[in-house]
């Protein structure tokens, strides 16, 4: 079975080529999993505008959302085969592939911030996990947000202690289930799509996801109480096909990777604003208790969640790891100083 598809791929990928050398187009299908209205969505929109635009027209994007052309765990395997040029799946989906460096991500209590978050995307780090997908075929353009993570069930989630036993969803990630577990609850990994039915029929007590997520999804509507915990974080990385991105003309594959940089800097103000609004029509739906922790409770889930760093230094790496602390650092120094002169200022006020 996997051999025929692997072969329908194939066969898929030729014929796409074909079109595109009689046409006089270089064309890229980008296929996604997600609405045209979320933010992953709207950016692809924006990349194919873009890209269009700067190339003259010499370029062609196509977007299939939705799945159109194939699901979740088919769509890495399409993309290796030349059958499609781009897509943007969560980071979650690297692991699976051999890239279990990409689990950083899935780390609770890693990134404090945006601002620690996009440094280590667009950074040093970002570019060593790009390079581990070159032995696969597969080139890494950029990260795209989804948001911050909240935790919800129908049991109220103040202190660690209010996890016990509950059965939380999950994506398959071997981190994620860690982090559930030092919690004292019980992973249960299942597929987005099946979520709202699990969570309605009682099949799981809660799961974790950006607002956004929570509130298109109306798992507001089964889920009682969501904490604001912004304890991890979900995302997306913008791959093509290596061969394809090698082979396009330096100024065309010039031209795409600023479309490519304007798309992302829309995409994670897009984001931002899903999630704020999203925010804002959980807490009128008024079927939610909306909660935020104390600083004391915070201090609390960290100190339970962090050894969860430790135990998977040896597979993610301790030195990206800790390039994370020392930006995270960083910015807080910044921040700090940026801080002192308002402060001042207001004081002679």
């Amino acid at each position: 079975m996997k051999f025929r598809s692997t072969l329908l791929m194939f066969v898929l990928a030729l014929g796409f080529s074909g079109m595109a050398q009689a046409t006089g187009e270089i064309v890229i299908k980008f296929s996604h999993v997600v609405a045209p209205d979320t933010p992953k969505g709207q950016a692809a929109e924006r990349f194919k505008q873009l890209a269009e635009k700067y190339t003259k027209g010499k370029v062609k994007v196509e977007v299939y959302p939705n799945s159109q052309l194939y699901k979740d765990r088919e769509e890495i395997e399409a993309l290796q085969s030349g059958a499609v040029q781009m897509l943007a799946p969560s980071l979650s989906k690297f692991g699976p592939m051999g890239a279990r460096e990409f689990e950083l991500f899935d780390l609770p209590y890693l990134f404090p911030n945006q601002e620690t978050l996009h440094r280590v995307m667009d950074g040093e780090v970002g570019k060593k996990l790009f390079a581990k997908l070159d032995s696969k075929g597969v080139t890494g353009l950029t990260f795209w947000d989804n948001g911050f993570k909240q935790m919800s069930s129908n049991r109220p989630m103040h202190k660690v202690a209010d996890f016990s036993g509950l059965k939380m969803r999950i994506q398959s990630s071997k981190v994620l289930g860690a982090q559930m577990k030092a919690l004292g609850a019980n992973p249960q990994v299942m597929a987005f799509s099946e979520v709202y039915t699990a969570l309605q029929q009682g099949v799981v007590d809660g799961t974790e996801n950006p607002v956004s997520n929570f509130y298109t999804q109306k798992m507001h509507e089964v889920q009682q109480h969501m904490t604001m915990s912004n304890h991890g974080y979900l995302g997306y990385a913008v791959i093509v096909n290596k061969s394809f991105w090698d082979g396009l003309p330096a100024g065309i594959r010039s031209e795409l990777t600023r479309a490519m940089q304007e798309a992302t800097a829309f995409e994670r103000e897009t984001a931002q604003k899903d999630n704020d609004d999203a925010l804002a029509k959980v807490i009128a739906a008024k079927t939610t208790t909306v909660y935020q922790l104390t600083a004391a409770e915070r201090a609390e889930w960290q100190k339970t969640l962090l050894p969860v760093h430790r135990e998977f230094e040896s597979v993610i790496g301790a030195d990206l790891i800790q390039n994370v602390y020392a930006t995270a650092a960083q910015v807080e120094k910044e921040q700090a100083v940026t801080a002192k002169p308002a402060a001042k200022s207001d004081k002679k006020k």
